[in-house]
């Protein structure tokens, strides 16, 4: 195999592309991983940093996947250091608090049974508390672009991984902002999905009833790969709840803040001019545009540093900071000790309750079928300058974010241009909680500066793109063939689940003359089609092109017992596509000659 540079850049539409071609293989990525950790070891990135010995068993799985079945296979990600991974110390960035599972947290769990390797964990702010990434004990994380600079927190280790080239996605936690800042403060895609739609079971919480589990990509196509991949209930998890897929919608309205906005720190005017530069652009794509007073915003922010809901932290770790003096980085233990404060008695926790309550349906009014766009961060600090200050510093760079959790939104944080050079300037598209699809699609024509004519020009060149796989056979990078049987055909019921999918119908196709069909005692009525040693016959067929963001989760919701593997096609060629267990066939009717279901069906 050739040498092949690997970017500074990875993503996982790339990686798949290199290991389908074998010009690339997961252990080759690996060791360049391995490489830039140790150049990079000076910026405090990881506090278990990625290890030949320890990925070696994640690599050796490889072996036995099939790389078109598993989304994530031979993906490479980080973990943000409160987030559980088997065999591996927790520490929340504290050494006395360290402990090692014997499970991957549930989001893990779900990302390494799609084929992604889990690297190492990285640096964060001290048990989350915070947005600026200076406050561990092992080292203050660097900027990836200006080492004077924060790196923006909790998450902070996390975005410089990828950032500086060292996974292709990470995941962080979000409670306040810590999702969204450190992705605006490195030109990232900060995914910050609902609460309760990515299980936090196995994360070390903050504040529990706002945690959310967060990814920070280069792309907003690889942080939705990771959201198909890791979103569900959970049954052990009590705080998961069950939202919809985020399939992509414009919003009917785009909000932006009335009047002047707040900046900050020594680039308060480079910010100032990037959010002009970004309503502009807002301005452009076509959508409805409603400026709106946010003070709403700011009264709901106020609830979580300034109101009872610190008590929450104190709850979970106030025992800890208390049985180990010393042990808690000194301001974050001023901090979660204001938990503590007599002030925040039953009543007061109610009273902002139902303070909280009216300032969501306030909310909800507001944003009905509406994506609210606002600055990611108003400025940011040299690491001097938070050393200073580091509560009054801190309180700044939450300015824009504090209120989403509380408020029960969903967020995205995108790049937008910089405030000056090597410092980039982020946006935060926000929405309700079930409506994951608006920011998605909103932050879609954002990123492309146009909702109209740009995304026709992609959907054309779509169509032009499965025109060339019809005739070459091969699917388009990023996507998959899939060869479909029955009801997901065109003209039935579930073509639907197709297209919502964003797949493309292909052609016609004949099965290999290997193939029983049988027709499934189901209600609805479904096809089988399995493969025999002999005596079959060929089966007419579908062949679809699917994006593998959404390949995923498509597998994942096929009911026993059918399900995806490989189907021989006439020509000896072979794509994913419906197959059946063997056993089925005892309980149900062979319909083989009649050459497919849309014969069936005819004939009914």
């Amino acid at each position: 195999m050739a040498h092949l540079e690997i970017p500074e850049v990875l993503t996982a539409a790339w990686l798949r592309e290199k290991y389908r071609a074998r010009e690339l293989t997961p252990e080759s990525v690996i060791a360049e991983v391995l490489k830039r950790s140790a150049a990079d070891a000076l910026m405090n990135i990881w506090i278990t940093p990625p290890a030949l010995e320890t990925l070696r068993p994640y690599l050796e799985r490889l072996a036995e996947l099939d790389p078109e079945l598993y989304p994530l296979w031979g993906i490479p990600f980080a973990v943000k250091d409160n987030i559980d991974v088997a065999g591996v110390p927790t520490t929340a960035a504290c050494a006395e608090f360290a402990y090692t599972p014997d499970a991957h947290a549930a989001v893990v769990e779900r990302l390494v049974a799609a084929g992604a390797i889990p690297l190492g964990k990285t640096n964060l702010d001290q048990f989350a508390t915070g947005l600026v990434g200076t406050r561990s004990p092992y080292g203050e994380t660097r900027n990836a672009l200006r080492p004077e600079l924060i790196s923006g927190g909790s998450s902070s280790g996390s975005a410089v991984a990828v950032a500086r080239g060292q996974a292709v996605f990470a995941l962080g936690t979000d409670t306040a902002g810590s999702g969204r800042v450190p992705a605006a403060l490195h030109g990232l895609v900060g995914w910050k999905p609902s609460l309760g739609a990515w299980p936090t079971l196995g994360v070390v919480p903050a504040c529990a009833s706002l945690d959310c589990v967060t990814v920070f990509a280069h792309s907003l196509d690889d942080a939705l790969l990771v959201d198909r991949a890791v979103r569900g209930v959970h049954d052990a998890d009590p705080w998961s709840r069950e939202l919809p897929d985020p399939l992509p919608k414009l919003p009917a309205r785009l909000l932006l803040p009335k009047g002047e906005l707040g900046f900050y720190g020594p680039f308060a005017e480079g910010y100032r001019a990037a959010w002009g530069a970004a309503r502009e652009r807002a301005l452009s794509l076509g959508l409805v545009v409603e400026e709106v007073e946010t003070e709403l915003f700011a009264q709901a922010a106020a609830i979580l540093y300034e109101g009872p809901w610190v008590a929450e932290r104190w709850a979970d770790l106030g025992g800890f900071v208390e049985s180990h003096p010393g042990a808690a980085f000194p301001v974050t233990e001023k901090i979660l000790r204001t938990g503590a404060s007599a002030e925040y008695d039953a009543a007061s926790v109610f009273r902002a309750m139902h303070r909280l309550q009216s300032y969501k349906l306030e909310a909800r009014r507001l944003l009905q079928d509406a994506v609210l766009l606002m600055p990611t961060a108003g400025g940011t600090w040299t690491r001097d300058a938070v050393r200073e200050d580091p509560v009054g510093a801190n309180r700044d760079m939450g300015r824009y974010t504090n209120h989403c959790n509380l408020l029960d939104l969903c967020a995205i944080a995108v790049p937008a241009g910089e405030a000056e050079e090597r410092t980039p300037f982020g946006v935060t598209l926000f929405a309700l909680a079930e409506n994951e699809g608006l920011i998605g699609a909103a932050a879609e024509a954002f990123l492309a500066g146009s909702a109209g004519g740009e995304r026709d020009a992609a959907r054309d060149a779509a169509s032009s793109a499965a025109g060339t796989a019809a005739s070459t056979g091969e699917p388009r990078p990023g996507t998959t063939l899939v060869a479909v049987c029955g009801l997901h055909m065109r003209g039935f019921p579930l073509e639907k689940q197709m297209l919502e999918c964003g797949a493309v119908f292909i052609r016609e196709a004949l099965s290999a003359p290997k193939y029983q069909l049988v027709k499934l005692p189901t209600v609805p009525a479904k096809p089988g089609m399995i493969k025999r040693p002999a005596g079959g016959a060929a089966i007419q067929l579908e062949v679809w092109e699917m994006p593998l963001v959404s390949f995923g989760s498509f597998t994942a919701g096929i009911p026993a017992p059918l399900g995806i593997g490989k189907v021989e096609l006439e020509d000896g060629t072979e794509v994913p596509g419906f197959v059946c267990e063997a056993y089925a066939a005892a309980d149900a009717e062979d319909i083989t000659a009649s050459g497919g279901w849309r014969f069936v069906t005819a004939a009914g």
